[in-house]
């Protein structure tokens, strides 16, 4: 089974993005949630906030890890192994 990366800013963590990578890990061997740590936008927490915020939403899933990154998503997804990229509307 493929392994996939959902990348994102995910600032802040809401309900959605709990509910999309809660059931992208059921589709995939594994999930890697990709935090972009450069975004050409204000935020309202520090890449290490949102990470933890995410690593703590979804602590209960055991196939998904959570990851930082500063690439271009392409890369990143190259760098852990993805064979799909998952977005969510």
């Amino acid at each position: 089974m493929p392994t996939a990366i959902y990348p994102g800013t995910f600032d802040p963590v809401h309900s959605g993005h709990i509910d999309i990578a809660t059931r992208a890990a059921g589709l995939f061997e594994h999930l890697t949630v990709a935090i972009y740590a450069r975004p050409l936008k204000s935020l309202l927490f520090s890449t290490q906030e949102r990470k933890a915020m995410m690593e703590e939403a979804l602590a209960h899933v055991p196939n998904l890890s959570v990851q930082a990154y500063n690439t271009l998503t392409v890369d990143f997804a190259r760098q852990v192994g993805a064979q799909a990229i998952v977005r969510g509307l």
